[in-house]
């Protein structure tokens, strides 16, 4: 076992403690980010993403891991909505080696239909029954986290979504502009993935050897 396996096996008796001490509606979640295709270690009270031990990493938490991993102990209450359009508020705590590298992700993922539930049931009364105007949902606009995709699809839905904002087909990009993509596509954690070079080389009809190029290039 590395050394790496016996930190984050310390933590599951914490995804245990936390899923026991805030009920059920919260999700908590343990990653391993060295393992992004079997990164899930351990998960409890899993209704919220239907994931399971063993399971991928998504782009979604490969964005709070190349955002916020290098720069912050933990990242808290920001909100999403599942697949099974499920709106929850998370947070998450980064979990470093004794090289200070992260290499877990300890995640809370908060159900929060039940306060909407509430928000809605007040709304209704001060509409209907007290006739105060509704006002702007206090809980916003919520991100799309496809918590379920199996890796592949992530990894195909999030290059084709960045090379689709360029309005350009790829045939027709020069090479800045491949990469500008290939840019926002490290930003996001892409190259992380296994079979990712690949499946962007065959997206912007290119080679691989010069999908590496441009990510040097990129990376400068």
């Amino acid at each position: 076992m590395s050394n790496n396996q016996t930190i984050l096996n310390k933590y599951i008796p914490l995804v245990d403690f936390l899923a026991h001490v805030l009920g059920e509606n919260n999700e908590i979640v343990l990653h391993d980010v060295t393992n992004p295709e079997h990164s899930i270690v351990a998960i409890r009270n899993n209704y919220i993403s239907g994931r399971e031990i063993g399971g991928p990493i998504t782009d979604f938490v490969l964005q709070i891991l190349k955002n916020h991993g290098e720069s912050a102990d933990f990242v808290t209450n920001y909100e999403g909505i599942s697949k099974s359009k499920i709106r929850y508020q998370s947070s998450t705590y980064f979990i470093r080696n004794e090289h200070a590298d992260v290499i877990g992700m300890l995640i809370v993922n908060t159900d929060l239909q039940p306060y909407q539930n509430i928000m809605d049931a007040a709304h209704y009364i001060a509409r209907h029954l007290v006739g105060i105007p509704q006002k702007h949902n206090a809980l916003g606009s919520f991100n799309v986290e496809p918590l379920n995709l199996p890796i592949e699809d992530l990894t195909l839905n999030s290059i084709a979504r960045v090379i689709s904002t360029r309005g350009v087909p790829p045939e027709r990009m020069n090479q800045e502009e491949k990469i500008e993509i290939i840019n926002e596509l490290n930003n996001l954690g892409i190259f992380l993935l296994k079979g990712a070079v690949s499946e962007v080389a065959e997206q912007l009809k290119t080679s691989e050897a010069t999908i590496y190029r441009y990510l040097k290039i990129a990376q400068k």
